[in-house]
């Protein structure tokens, strides 16, 4: 059976993101030295903003 041609999504159509993920934070935070891996949990730690390319 094929899918409807309308319910395709393209690329395109998948918007940009404003936060980073969890392991993206984490990464980025360790190097920026404001995380730490044996003394910071890594639940709640503060949603960080993706750059502009």
């Amino acid at each position: 059976m094929s899918r409807h041609t309308s319910l395709k999504v393209s690329a395109s159509m998948t918007g940009k993101r404003s936060v980073l993920t969890r392991g993206e934070r984490i990464t980025k935070m360790t190097t920026d030295k404001k995380f730490d891996a044996k003394k910071d949990k890594v639940l709640g730690i503060p949603k960080t903003l993706v750059g502009k390319a």
